[in-house]
């Protein structure tokens, strides 16, 4: 049976490109990964405790092998993209106060009314 699975806009960027570029539709692109991901799991050349530990910082990166540490950064870059629960609180308490609340595309402070 078919489910259907939310990715974000940026992943799916990256997934139609490489069924482009693979010749194969989104959904046959995204299989073949997974059964990529999961064969390199089962390898035994790749332990995801070694890369969970490095990303809770419980673990040095410069123990991870090549493997895990690609996917230890991919992991890692995706978590910097998503905001705290502090900083969601800090921005929301200077957009309260009608202080700079970020950068426009331009490197731009934007500032929000205290309303």
């Amino acid at each position: 049976m078919a489910q259907s699975v939310k990715l974000n806009d940026d992943l799916m960027g990256v997934i139609r490109r490489e069924s482009e570029l693979q010749s194969r539709s989104v959904a046959g692109q995204i299989a073949h990964w997974v059964k990529i991901g999961r064969a390199v799991e089962k390898s035994g050349n790749f332990d995801h405790a070694h890369i969970s530990a490095a990303l809770a910082g419980e673990l040095e990166t410069t123990a991870l092998s090549g493997e895990e540490k690609d996917v230890w950064l991919d992991s890692f870059t995706e978590l910097m993209r998503q905001p705290s629960a502090e900083e969601k609180a800090f921005y929301a308490k200077r957009q309260r106060l009608g202080l700079g609340v970020g950068l426009d595309a331009g490197g731009n402070l934007i500032h929000a009314d205290a309303d």
